[in-house]
């Protein structure tokens, strides 16, 4: 298996679509992507909840899953750490101990707050947060295990606030940066002024919003992209839609019985049925 520093050398950058279940793992894989993310607010909302309340053995325990039947290297949204700099250490060895490749670290305070979810960000003293970083750094037993240092400055604050702690949490030991710029006169701002790898979390929908392609980014120094939020928001239609049309006397105006079978056959495929049945019939099966 390619690591993910690795394709991060690569020509193109890493574009990594979110993923909650070992399920859309395996449909990513699928569908061609190189790597994966794991994103806490998408699974917060699959609880019904929100990110706020979501856990770090709830995600550890999500990765392995993942892990156990697709072996793409793959970022876990680490929130803000779980906790002060003594916390940090049980984060990222419980990260890396359930397969994950990176760990994303933000500045927020603790506990996170359901505000986040309309764009208020709360965060904390700049020096807590390089604390935070260099024990995720000292925390590590792997050096390909990358630790990725999050600031919402843009948003919370200023353009220049946020330069400013992006660059102590380079010093602190931080492998790449998130930042979250709204334009593309923003993006290629912080490409030139911070070091590279630069990560970018594409809006809901994809790139539209930023006005840049995935190859544009890279050339200014983004070499990870991540789009959390449009797979769990076209599940989610999806699954609107499928429940609103089964009230109508338990049929699908879009789907026949002919295409629930071909979709039937297709999730087996996906799942790995025929190499399955294909041990049992070695085996514990006899015709």
């Amino acid at each position: 298996m390619t690591s993910l520093n690795e394709r991060l050398r690569g020509p193109e950058p890493v574009v990594a679509p979110s993923v909650f279940d070992a399920l859309s793992a395996r449909l990513a894989r699928e569908a061609g992507f190189g790597a994966l993310y794991l994103g806490a607010g998408p699974v917060g909302y699959l609880t019904g909840g929100l990110e706020a309340s979501i856990t770090l053995p709830e995600l550890a325990r999500i990765g392995l899953e993942i892990r156990t039947v697709c072996d793409l290297p793959m970022v876990l949204d680490g929130t803000c750490g779980w906790g002060d700099p003594m916390h940090i250490r049980r984060t990222v060895a419980m990260a890396e101990a359930a397969g994950f490749a990176a760990i994303e670290i933000e500045d927020q305070i603790l506990p996170k707050r359901a505000h986040h979810h309309v764009g208020v960000e709360h965060m904390i003293p700049l020096e807590l947060m390089v604390m935070k970083l260099r024990e995720a750094v000292a925390a590590r037993r792997d050096r390909d295990f990358l630790i990725i240092g999050r600031t919402h400055g843009i948003r919370a604050s200023t353009m220049d606030d946020a330069l400013r702690r992006a660059e102590a949490y380079h010093a602190a030991g931080a492998d790449m940066l998130l930042l979250t710029p709204r334009s593309a006169e923003d993006a290629r701002h912080v490409g030139e002024r911070l070091p590279h790898p630069l990560m970018y979390m594409a809006r809901a929908g994809g790139m539209h919003a930023i006005g840049l392609s995935v190859t544009e980014m890279g050339a200014t120094g983004y070499r990870l992209i991540v789009d959390a939020m449009t797979p769990v928001l076209s599940a989610y239609r999806a699954l609107r839609h499928c429940y609103a049309d089964l009230t109508r006397d338990m049929t699908s105006t879009d789907m026949s019985a002919d295409e629930g079978a071909r979709l039937h056959a297709a999730l087996n495929e996906t799942v790995g049925l025929p190499e399955l049945l294909a041990v049992e019939r070695a085996s514990v099966e006899t015709e």
